[in-house]
């Protein structure tokens, strides 16, 4: 039987991760955000006020949603008036997430497989609740009697979010335009040094998708995960800054840290979803086992 205490911790995690869709959480207060019909996220009660200052921008609320203006009718038009507001409301420095500006673009469309309706800076995307993509991919070595250790990143102690704390071998946003498969790769060679002819191995393995809240916003995610399976022999080193070290630990001790304070608490999950993916959580011996998918993979 598995140990009770470590699958409520899990459960813990999968809530604190999905706590949007939980009792008590804004949800009902928020508008939704359409663009062109569609809808594209969720705009918090606290964001929603100031949208109306900008009526060029955004159309008053109505029926619940608020839209871009008419006149917004592009791809370009939308995203330079939206990141027009954007600059100002950063420059009064009062919404907390602007303050890590990061000059970085997000595709904002309705699903992954839809043409983008228009980009967004990443540090605004919780204000409108958009969905965010992100590839994170799993490093790990064979034993020579079949024994799995995963290789673990240790966090910048500058890093905005998260200092210091365990992270995937690598991992990072999927930039408007950018292809994902070209994005586990580059961030492969800039965070681990691992060589393109390496990374170019990584397996997708699906998807890991959450939605929480903060007082900041709404943050909906969706992480491609891959897989990579590193020679014994290889270690990755330091690349761009983002990572102090690298671990390698056998895969008994991963289980135990992704439930600590020690893990950032989304690459925990995509460690999760490994561990139940190569079998090292079954159904049979974990009785959360059906409560740990769906958390695992629950959309906006």
């Amino acid at each position: 039987m598995a140990n009770c205490a470590w699958s409520e911790k899990v459960l813990r995690l999968l809530r604190r991760m999905n706590n949007f869709h939980s009792p008590g959480s804004c949800l009902p207060s928020c508008l939704r955000f359409e663009i062109d019909g569609a809808q594209v996220g969720w705009i918090p009660p606290h964001v929603a006020p100031l949208l109306t200052r900008y009526p060029e921008v955004f159309c008053p609320p109505r029926g619940g949603a608020v839209c871009l203006s008419p006149g917004l009718d592009s791809y370009g038009r939308r995203s330079e008036a939206v990141d027009g507001v954007l600059q100002n409301l950063r420059q009064e420095g009062t919404l907390s997430c602007l303050r890590g500006w990061r000059d970085e673009r997000y595709s904002v469309m309705p699903t992954f497989s839809d043409a983008p309706l228009m980009w967004m800076e990443r540090a605004a995307t919780g204000l409108f609740g958009v969905t965010r993509y992100g590839v994170h991919v799993n490093g790990y070595t064979m034993g020579g009697c079949g024994e799995v250790s995963m290789w673990l990143g240790r966090r910048s102690l500058s890093k905005q979010t998260y200092p210091g704390l365990l992270d995937n071998v690598a991992a990072g946003g999927l930039a408007a335009g950018v292809g994902v498969k070209h994005t586990a790769v580059k961030e492969c060679q800039e965070e681990a040094c691992i060589p393109a002819s390496v990374a170019e191995e990584a397996r997708p393995a699906g998807t890991v998708s959450y939605t929480y809240e903060d007082d900041e916003g709404v943050y909906a995610e969706t992480q491609f995960v891959f897989d990579l399976e590193l020679p014994p022999e290889f270690r990755p080193s330091v690349g761009d800054g983002e990572v102090q070290d690298f671990l390698l630990l056998p895969i008994h001790e991963v289980k135990e840290l992704l439930v600590t304070d020690d893990f950032k608490p989304n690459c925990a999950m995509v460690v999760l979803d490994f561990l139940i993916r190569h079998s090292f959580i079954q159904p049979d011996t974990e009785p959360c086992y059906q409560h740990f998918m769906a958390g695992l993979h629950h959309t906006l």
